[in-house]
Parts: C-alpha cells; structure tokens; sequence
C-alpha cells in the first residue's frame, strides 16, 4: 500500500465513486473489503490510523459473549458465534482457540455455568471449537495453579476465540487494498456536499500530513465512525438526535506469572454484575474490563483511578498473588458505541447488537455490534449502499473471502528482548501497512505499548531513526513524533504505587 499513489488516484478520479466509507476501524475496513470484493469503486477515509479508536482497545476475544447469554440475547449469541467460526476460517494466521476455566466455589455455581455454557455450545452448532465440561476441583487447580483455592469446588471449562485486534484490522485493509479499494488513513472528512435534493453527493476531506483539501463526488456514504458517528450525522443535518451513549472499559497488561497457565481465567461475576477476563495474550496478562458511563468521547481515553482499583479488587480475590499498582506494565482504555434504549442508565445491560439508519439525506450509519460481528454489520451496511444508490452489484462473498495474511518471516535484531518485534516489523509497516507516526508503529502495527509501556518509551527513538529514513523525514520530525509519543505514553504508564496496599476481601 503506497498512501502518495491512493491520494493521486483520488485527485485524478472525476466520476462518482461507487461508495465512499467514513472510518477505518474494524466495521469501515469490512465495508470496504465487501464492496471491493463485489467489484465496486470504493474509497475509505479515516481521520486518524487505522483501530486508533475502539478497534485497537477491545478484549481480544472473538466470542459468542457468554454473559449476554446470561441476558437471554439469544440472537445476538448465535450469530456472534456463526461470525466466530467465519473468522477461524478466514483469518487463521490471528485468530486461535483459547481454553476458559470458571472457578466454581459453590455446586450451585457448576451446574449454574454448566448449564449455561452447554447451552452455548449448542448454539454454536457447526461452529463448535469443543465441548465445554465440568471439571473437579483437582482439575481446576490443574488449569489454574494461581487461582484462590481457599473453597474451591470445581469449574467449568469452554472454548471461544482469541486474537489480536489492531492486526487483524490491518489485515482486513490490506485485503481491501489487493481487491481494488483506495484506502486512506489521516484523511478527515471535513463538509458534506448534497445535491438539489437533499440528497448526499459528495464530500471533502483533509490530507492530515499536508493540509490539502480534496473533493470527492459519491453514489453512496456509509458513516462507520464508531464512538465519533453522531459527529459525522451532525454534519450531514445539524437536527439529528444523538443516536448513541457511552462506555468505557479499561484494561491491565500484567506480567504471566499471576497466572501460570495457558488457559485463560472468566471471574463470572464482578462486584458491578460484570464478568472478568484475565486473558494470556502476547506473552502476557489482560485483565479486563469495566463498564463505566461516560457523557463524552476522546480519541485517547484516560483510566480512572476508581477502575484501575476496581479490576485490582475484582481480580485479586482470582489470583495468587494479588496484583498490585507496581505490577501493572500497561493501562489501556477504551469506548464503547451503544445504542440507546429508552432511559436506561446502565450501560452494562444495553444491547450489543449493531444498529443501521439510513438518514433523510442517504446518510448510511452503521454503529454498534462488536469485533466479531464486523463482518456482518459491513454486509449489512453495503447491501443498503447498493439499494439506495441502484448499485450493479451482486451479493456479498466475504464469508468465504481469506483474510491476506504476511508470510514473509521476520529475522534480525529484536526491538527488545522480551517482545516478539523486530526492526525489520518497523520497516514493513511503512512501506506495506500505511504506518506514519510512532504510535502507529508502537501502538497498532506492533503492540508494544499496549504490551508495556516503559519498554515502549525506549524503544521509541529507534522506531523514529527508522521511520525517519523510510520516510524521508528530517531530525524535526524525529524531534516532534517523540514527544508526541512521549506524552500518549503517560496514560499508558502504570500508576505510582500506593504507599499502603490496597486490602483484598477473599470474597466468592
């Protein structure tokens, strides 16, 4: 991918593209990948990098979501886990089957979860990754060495997915890019241009880098802005209600020895009503989440003390030792898109299915849903491009559509020698994967900050050097991009430690 040759294209291009595409998070790359994949002209534009917003922040889980279940989402459950089993075909290289225990301290608890998650594999019909089962208590202390044994009486052992968000998201535009679609990142979207009707005909938008403004005419505009949507539905009509609310969830990255297993860990019910995952991922811990509202969004959430305690808690009545603050190698935070739904005001009980509207001025959003449905949120979203514009096109094929996956194997001098990235990950994520700052690199092409955050602040001017001479940049921009980098990093960083510990209730 060569951002310079996509942004003559768009310059050169006079007709109407087929679709233009709003956001490139995880629901914007699906759009893109269908409608390229359908043999349609598409364009997509995001503001900033590719998952810099929710898309890079979740659970790295590809899952069915066993508490909505609990719910009674049927719906939701089924196809989140038809969805599921699509990616493990598709996506093979970053998706993965990862083994869950549930500690049961009670009989109730067994046969509460074992029902359950029998029901879940029901659901998951052809899509099964195995059957779950009771386990004893031996056997769960086998699967979880760490984990309180103090009233230990078994667990419940399922299967779901597991994998990394922001490369997978690369992945998915790189695939939109082999089949034809012009793909752009720091490109935003800056007025809506409408015809004599009312009606949606075009755009222009901002080159970032440069300050350059281009116009575009469109057929159709499909807004998957995520958490920023109600900003772009403004901007097509200033009286649109706001569509969505907010929640934010948070997550620690903690060294494997709090929990010496390859299995992960689901605490089923937080002290919120919420459950818990402490996940081996990438050589590491994640803890998470929380589900706390919030009244506005930030490209770059910051953690609340009140969470950082909150999963703390929560998690050392799991875990042997007890994490502290001085364990945690890095926080990051994230938001929620939810619908509304009447005046509910716990965000935890909202509905995670997706939500399509298509506005008085053939707006198209599409918002809501969860990494594992993004495929079938972007089919839906396209299949209702097509029919408001009259498009010539046939159905979707994405079901069936491989995921482009890098073959070539990366050798050298690692970046550090606790993390799995080398120089040469740096050098293709310029030349290959659109990346343009050091927090692209860092923070989506590898996942070093979200890894740890202090070996991410060293490596940081290595990562400029290379990106510099990549590039053609000079030492002002090595200067700028490293303190721009230097400050994101602040949120990432752990706290300072407490001088006195927090006190843990071994509760079940």
């Amino acid at each position: 991918m060569n951002r310079s040759e996509v942004l003559e294209r768009v310059r050169n291009r006079l007709e109407p593209w087929d679709i233009v595409v709003i956001g490139g998070g995880a629901t914007g790359a699906g759009c893109a990948l269908d409608a390229a994949s359908r043999g349609l002209d598409v364009l997509l534009l995001e503001r900033d990098d590719f998952g810099k917003g929710t898309s890079s922040r979740s659970t790295k889980l590809v899952h069915g979501g066993v508490r909505y279940l609990a719910h009674g989402d049927i719906s939701l459950v089924r196809e989140a886990l038809k969805e599921r089993g699509i990616l493990f075909k598709n996506a093979p290289h970053v998706v993965h089957k990862l083994a869950f225990v549930i500690p049961c301290y009670s009989l109730w608890q067994k046969i509460f979860f074992g029902t359950g998650l029998k029901i879940y594999d029901l659901l998951s019909g052809k899509y099964s990754l195995g059957r779950s089962r009771i386990l004893s208590r031996e056997q769960t202390i086998e699967h979880l060495p760490t984990a309180v044994a103090d009233g230990l009486s078994g667990g419940v052992l399922y299967f779901d997915g597991q994998f990394d968000d922001a490369r997978l998201l690369v992945d998915l535009v790189k695939t939109a890019d082999s089949k034809g679609a012009a793909i752009l990142n720091y490109a935003k979207v800056t007025s809506v241009e409408k015809d004599l009707s009312g009606k949606i005909s075009g755009l222009v938008f901002e080159d970032v880098e440069t300050k350059e403004a281009l116009s575009i005419f469109a057929k159709a505009v499909i807004n998957a802005t995520g958490i920023f949507c109600d900003d772009l539905r403004n901007l097509a009509d200033a009286t649109a209600p706001p569509l969505l609310v907010y929640s934010q969830g948070i997550h620690l990255v903690l060294d494997r020895k709090f929990l010496k297993s390859e299995d992960a860990l689901m605490i089923p019910k937080t002290t919120d009503g919420r459950v818990l995952f402490c996940i081996p991922w990438l050589g590491s811990l994640l803890v998470g989440t929380t589900d706390t509202p919030v009244d506005h969004v930030e490209i770059e959430p910051k953690a609340l003390e009140s969470e950082i305690d909150f999963i703390l808690k929560n998690a050392a009545k799991y875990l042997s030792p007890a994490p502290t603050r001085g364990d945690i190698l890095s926080i990051f935070a994230g938001i929620r898109p939810l619908v509304r739904s009447g005046t509910t005001a716990n965000t935890a009980k909202l509905a995670r299915g997706h939500f399509l509207e298509t506005s008085s001025s053939g707006l198209i959003t599409i918002t809501g849903g969860k990494w594992t449905t993004y495929r079938r949120m972007a089919e839906d979203a396209v299949d209702q491009a097509i029919r408001i514009a009259e498009l010539d096109s046939g159905k979707s094929n994405t079901s069936n559509l491989k995921i482009l996956a890098n073959d070539e194997l990366t050798s050298g001098q690692r970046m550090n020698p606790q993390l799995p990235y080398f120089e040469e990950d740096v050098r293709r994520a310029v030349t290959d994967e659109l990346a343009r700052t050091v927090e692209d690199v860092l923070a989506r092409r590898t996942r070093i900050l979200f890894l740890n955050a202090d070996a991410a602040l060293e490596i940081a001017p290595r990562v400029a050097a290379i990106m510099a001479d990549e590039l053609t940049r000079d030492d002002k921009w090595i200067e700028d991009q490293l303190n721009d980098f230097r400050q994101l990093a602040q949120s990432y960083l752990p706290p300072i430690p407490s001088k006195q510990p927090l006190h843990h209730e071994v509760q079940h």
